[in-house]
C-alpha cells in the first residue's frame, strides 16, 4: 500500500539566503514558529525545540542541510520513515519558492488524519514564515490559545 505525505508550498518575496537562515537559525525561527531551540539546525545535530503552546520540548535531528537549497530533519520522536524535507529555489530576482514534504504516513484512516493535520501545520508554518520575512509580523502569537485552554 502506498504511503502518504503531507505537502505545502509558497512563494516568499525575499532572497533565498534570507529564507534559508530564517528556517535554520533559532534566533529567527522564534519570531514566527518556535519559542526556543538549543541550537541551530545542522546536519547530524539534534536540538530541542520548544513551542509557545506546549510545555514539553521536542527533539529535532538535522539530516541533510545544504545552504540556500535543501533542509531535511527528523522530528518523529523515533518513528521510522518520518522526516521533513524543505526545498528552496530562486524565483525571479528576489523571490524564493519553499516546498515542504513530510514523510510518511500510513494509507489508512489514522494516517489520513495525520497527513491532514501535518499539511495544515506546514501551510501555517509557511504563512507565518512569509509574514515574518516580508512584514515582520508574528502570526503565531495567540493563534492556538483556543486549542489548549478549554
Amino acid at each position: 500500500m502506498e504511503k502518504l505525505t503531507a505537502k505545502a508550498s509558497i512563494q516568499i518575496q525575499k532572497p533565498i539566503n534570507k529564507v534559508f537562515e530564517a528556517i535554520v537559525d533559532p534566533n529567527k525561527m522564534n519570531h514566527y514558529f518556535i519559542k526556543s531551540s538549543t541550537g541551530r539546525l545542522e546536519t547530524d545535530k539534534t536540538v530541542e525545540w520548544t513551542f509557545p503552546e506546549f510545555p514539553d520540548s521536542f527533539p529535532v535531528t538535522g539530516k541533510t542541510i545544504n545552504a540556500d537549497s535543501y533542509i531535511s530533519f527528523d522530528w518523529s520522536g523515533g518513528l521510522p520513515n518520518q522526516f521533513v524535507e524543505i526545498v528552496l529555489s530562486t524565483f525571479g530576482e528576489n523571490s524564493t519558492i519553499v516546498k515542504i514534504t513530510e514523510h510518511e504516513m500510513n494509507n489508512d484512516a489514522e494516517g489520513i488524519l495525520i497527513m491532514m493535520r501535518q499539511t495544515e501545520g506546514w501551510a501555517n508554518f509557511l504563512a507565518c514564515l512569509k509574514a515574518y520575512l516580508e512584514y515582520d509580523i508574528n502570526l503565531r502569537t495567540g493563534a492556538f490559545d483556543f486549542m489548549f485552554h478549554k
